[in-house]
């Protein structure tokens, strides 16, 4: 089995099998660092990988292009957009399971880079992961996703500067074992993409410098060293009140709420009141998360509120942080 190692640097050299399996993590993404940019980089990411959901897929040569399964209609875009038009030949792409789609789970990249992995690794194309994001035209302003599918972990990306490419990673750290993820999902909501996505951000009021500089100071001061240490009250408090800055800046893009989902919203406030520190929402949402310092924790949490999750259409779903990136697995048809 081949593993993506190391942040964006990853070659993929040729195989003689005609068929590679893909397994690509959701990720978290928990905050901005800067939306001001006025020391002249912009955004910086803080995100996690994790264990579930994920993307997992398979690609054989095929005469033509063809895709199955989950997100087939945008899995086929994307093996025509990198398949080599020098070899001629066509892909077949099955993907048994998908990151849920436009869920603040980070799907479209994902999928992106497990399909231009597979290529890559099918056609013997010197690739790196950065360049298979470029090719796919993801990591515009996060590099949190490509950081997830290359090395996993904990991560903090540098923002975006003068250099047309995909943030530079600054920070990446193993997660701790122990520490559980609740995640709320609310299938009946969408977050925001695409083109509606570049509006929001673009009429977003001025985001203070004063608030960009706090919120470094607490990732640099509390979050890091709470994660680093296993202090899940020093990093949950830290990461609470980044998401209420930034949860509040986005507020007017959100219907004036922190939260994409009011039903998620109200689950979450549900599972701080019982213990779980750490909550907010992973990018537009409507995706919502809470930490807790333990299989036994979220057990009970997830059995005293499932059925009001039920009630609210929602889904409670226990994750870890998964410390390595993307699999990469050549596999017999």
């Amino acid at each position: 089995m081949l593993r993506q190692k190391g942040p964006y640097f990853v070659r993929f050299s040729p195989v003689t099998s005609t068929a590679i399996r893909v397994i690509a993590p959701a990720r978290l993404h928990l905050g901005f660092l800067d939306l001001n940019g006025a020391i002249g980089r912009r955004y910086g990411s803080i995100g996690l990988a994790v264990d579930h959901p994920s993307t997992d897929l398979t690609l054989t040569q095929a005469r033509e292009h063809s895709a199955s399964g989950y997100e087939s209609e945008r899995a086929l875009a994307l093996v025509q957009k990198f398949a080599s038009q020098q070899h001629g030949q066509g892909y077949a792409v099955d993907i048994r399971e998908a990151i849920p789609a436009h869920a603040g789970l980070g799907s479209g990249t994902q999928l992106a880079l497990a399909i231009g992995a597979a290529v890559a690794k099918l056609e013997g194309r010197d690739l790196s992961a950065g360049e298979l994001a470029l090719l796919g035209e993801r990591g515009a302003r996060s590099g949190i996703g490509l950081s997830a599918f290359a090395c996993g972990g904990f991560i903090i990306d540098g923002g975006r500067g003068a250099l047309d490419a995909p943030p530079p990673l600054t920070l990446r750290a193993d997660f701790p074992e122990d520490w559980r993820v609740m995640l709320i999902l609310d299938e009946g909501r969408a977050g925001v993409s695409g083109e509606a996505e570049a509006t929001a951000f673009a009429d977003l009021p001025e985001f203070p410098q004063s608030a960009a500089a706090h919120i470094c100071h607490l990732v640099l001061m509390k979050l890091v060293p709470g994660m680093k240490e296993a202090d899940i009250a020093a990093f949950g408090s830290a990461l609470t009140e980044i998401q209420d800055i930034v949860g509040g800046h986005f507020a007017s893009k959100q219907g004036g709420s922190k939260w994409t989902s009011d039903a998620v919203g109200r689950l979450a406030s549900r599972m701080r009141d019982a213990g779980a520190t750490g909550v907010g929402q992973s990018s537009w949402g409507p995706t919502g998360f809470a930490f807790v310092d333990g299989a036994k924790a979220a057990d009970r949490l997830y059995h005293s509120l499932i059925e009001d999750a039920k009630a609210d259409r929602l889904d409670i779903v226990i994750a870890r942080g998964r410390n390595t990136g993307a699999t990469i697995e050549a596999v017999k048809k």
